[in-house]
């Protein structure tokens, strides 16, 4: 729907924003896909899914950022599971504006927000910080890690009324297999998001909202069994890390993404005594530092990166020094 055309990105470059909102059509399928699925056509468009339990809806990345995001309207005609698969990259800070938008999100309208965020580097310039999120009527109750070399999927879960949600950010290096390593889970009570919707002035303007067409999907995302003993999970404190610690650690892992990449042993790294040279020989200390971090918590990936990095491809070499494998 509103397609991110500033700072580093220019998507109007390549796509075209499905507009006008809260239309859809029905797009005739390829015959390929006739013969497996008995299917004519199937509705494309901005709709919403409406299953036995639940209403959900999804927006995508910048969506979250702008103005008129579509949860807005979407949490009015009564959609109470907002997803959001996102490609945000790092910059100073910005973690803070993330989780501003999704509280002010989920407060004034109320509803359950799935924040998935991208995890790694773009191949080029950028470096992806991940930190999913999983937010409740203005409150973040499950958080994930900011930076790391991991490789992570993404999983949702949910039970009958307590709904059990769980997502992660996505690996941005492309791999064939994707190893499971990073889930952020929480129980929510659904019935939270319903009473936290009762205001009459939400009401009117719940009224003279136009409904989206949903999509009925007749499953149900939740189940009865064992629901009676799971407990909502408690609200978090979101953790940041200080501008000292984010200039340490997302170069750090742009640096590694690079390195284990481009398939050379290491780095030319000039140091004339200025504050220049001083800043990047502690950012690829910082590196070193978050291999071996890695390699303690038995991350095959950064392992095998490491020995052959470093000349050991063949041995049972495993980095336990950031100052050994710097060298």
């Amino acid at each position: 729907m509103f397609l991110a055309n500033d700072g580093n990105y220019r998507e109007l470059r390549y796509f075209n924003p499905w507009l006008p909102s809260q239309y859809v059509e029905e797009y005739h399928l390829p015959r390929i896909i006739r013969d497996i699925t008995g299917q004519t056509t199937v509705p494309i468009g901005d709709a919403v899914i409406s299953t036995i339990d639940t209403c959900v809806g999804v927006e995508l990345c910048e969506e979250l950022f702008t103005p008129n995001s579509p949860h807005i309207r979407m949490g009015l005609d009564g959609v109470e599971i907002f997803t959001n698969s996102s490609g945000s990259h790092h910059e100073l800070r910005k973690l803070h504006r993330r989780i501003d938008l999704i509280k002010e999100a989920t407060l004034k309208n109320g509803g359950i927000y799935l924040y998935a965020n991208q995890q790694g580097c773009d191949g080029d310039r950028l470096y992806y910080d991940g930190c999913a999120l999983i937010a409740v009527n203005g409150q973040i109750v499950a958080q994930g890690s900011q930076f790391s070399l991991k490789d992570v999927v993404s999983n949702i879960y949910l039970f009958f009324f307590c709904v059990r949600l769980s997502v992660s950010q996505t690996s941005s290096n492309l791999k064939i297999k994707l190893k499971l390593k990073e889930v952020i889970t929480a129980t929510i009570d659904i019935e939270d998001v319903r009473s936290h919707r009762v205001q009459s002035s939400r009401g009117m303007q719940a009224v003279s909202t136009y409904s989206y067409e949903r999509i009925n999907a007749q499953i149900a995302l939740s189940r009865k069994k064992d629901s009676r003993h799971l407990r909502p999970t408690k609200p978090v404190q979101e953790s940041y890390h200080t501008p000292e610690q984010e200039i340490a650690l997302g170069p750090a892992c742009w640096l590694w993404d690079y390195l284990r990449r481009s398939k050379t042993s290491g780095y030319f790294l000039p140091l004339s005594g200025g504050i220049d040279s001083c800043a990047t020989a502690t950012i690829v200390y910082s590196m070193c530092r978050l291999v071996v971090e890695a390699a303690s918590n038995q991350d095959v990936q950064v392992i095998e990166d490491a020995r052959r990095i470093s000349g050991e491809k063949d041995s049972d070499y495993i980095p336990t020094d950031p100052k050994e494998f710097a060298k």
